[in-house]
């Protein structure tokens, strides 16, 4: 990907357009289910069906009403642009501590490369003070993606480093136990998606993994409280792994952190892309949770064109920086 398309929508009150909310509707290229052709078609009669409802509020049950489970990236716009006007239009959809510049730990994200390229990103990464690495996994070859943990671990080993995979589904059935295993040995704390999403191999992969696998794209397109239960009380994931994007907004990720919850399964937050904008209301909504495991909020800083804010990433962590001002 070279650039990203993101449609940006305002909630004003009649007679005061100098007060508004604002929310990002951005899927995904190849993985949000709301990512095709017609999608500007939809938003703009879902815009049409918001406006003669006259709602006011982040009604959760109006806005679902209004709102096709099919698209989930318009569903977190909306409710994030409703949340920002409630609150005065100050980009504040929650008066948590966040605002006050309570940072929330991160980790560094290691993009896929060749091999001097991401050695190059992790020296990066720990230097800039993170202690948690997110590396993609499963495009390189097998053996030097092992030799990128080993040095992880041999050069750093005075650090407590901990190491994240997501492998988007990437290795195959039969051979994805032995390689969870060659990676087992450089202590690593999960692995996201190891195999596609649906295949009946993962609940016996989920029991069977000596790494604790995560679920990222396997929560797509589930959409019912009670489905999401039965797949995680089926499958028992070690973690899930959130995105409002792609899985159905704030209020569906609530659902699925209480579900997870209550089945003593692990989660965090990760945005998908979005920029400043989506952001600002991810990390707004992550410091609602007194989760301590490092999230995945720092994609912002990938961008060339984005919007300038308040949104500050230093020393392994996200922060508002109340001292910045959105340019908008």
């Amino acid at each position: 990907m070279r650039d990203k398309t993101s449609w940006f929508v305002k909630i004003e009150e009649d007679g005061d357009p100098g007060v508004f909310g604002i929310g990002e509707c951005g899927p995904l290229p190849g993985l949000s289910i709301d990512h095709r052709p017609d999608f500007e078609d939809n938003l703009s009669a879902i815009i049409e069906k918001i406006n003669s409802s006259q709602i006011k509020t982040a009604n959760h049950s109006s806005l679902e009403q209004l709102i096709p489970s099919a698209f989930p990236s318009i569903l977190f716009g909306m409710e994030t642009a409703l949340l920002d006007l409630q609150n005065g239009g100050k980009r504040i959809l929650y008066n948590n501590g966040f605002l006050q510049g309570q940072p929330i730990a991160i980790n560094g994200l290691v993009w896929m490369g060749d091999m001097d390229f991401m050695m190059d990103q992790i020296n990066k990464k720990i230097a800039q003070g993170f202690n948690c690495l997110k590396l993609k996994v499963g495009g390189l070859d097998f053996d030097r993606e092992c030799d990128i943990l080993s040095y992880i671990r041999k050069r750093y080993f005075r650090q407590n480093i901990t190491i994240r995979l997501d492998a988007n589904g990437a290795f195959k059935v039969d051979e994805v136990l032995y390689k969870l295993g060659e990676m087992a040995r450089y202590q690593v704390h999960s692995i996201e998606q190891p195999i596609k999403p649906g295949l009946e191999e993962m609940e016996e992969l989920c029991r069977k993994s000596p790494i604790p696998v995560a679920f990222d794209e396997e929560l797509i397109g589930i959409i019912t409280a009670e489905d999401k239960t039965r797949m995680l009380k089926k499958l028992n994931p070690g973690f899930i792994v959130l995105k409002p994007t792609l899985h159905g907004g704030l209020r569906s990720c609530e659902e699925w952190i209480s579900i997870a919850e209550s089945l003593k399964i692990g989660w965090w937050i990760t945005s998908a892309l979005e920029s400043s904008v989506g952001l600002n209301a991810i990390c707004q909504f992550t410091a609602n949770y007194q989760n301590q495991l490092p999230q995945g909020l720092g994609t912002g800083a990938i961008y060339g064109d984005n919007f300038p804010s308040p949104l500050t990433v230093k020393d392994g962590t996200i922060f508002y920086d109340t001292n910045a001002l959105w340019v908008l």
